[in-house]
């Protein structure tokens, strides 16, 4: 099975799982879905200083600044694999 076929069972298990994962876990698949499906994060951070949940995915998306497509879909499936147990 190829990385994008993988990346996207993966996906949908992550609607599966038994837990809700912690919001930095949740900032974290969020992170590495968008780079794997975006690129780079683009354009300004929310400027309104009581937008904190845009502000928030901003700066997770950042620190996936710089990675392959198939970098961030491996680490996405491996994360999602990990909370399933």
């Amino acid at each position: 099975m190829d990385i994008k076929a993988q990346f996207e069972e993966a996906i949908a298990h992550s609607k599966l799982l038994s837990e809700k994962p912690s919001n930095e876990i949740l900032l974290q698949l969020y992170s590495l879905y968008k780079q794997s499906t975006e690129g780079d994060v683009q354009g300004e951070a929310p400027t309104n200083p009581f937008d904190f949940v845009n502000k928030a995915k901003y700066d997770a998306w950042t620190t996936s600044a710089g990675m392959t497509a198939a970098e961030s879909m491996q680490q996405y499936i491996d994360l999602i694999n990990k909370l399933k147990g």
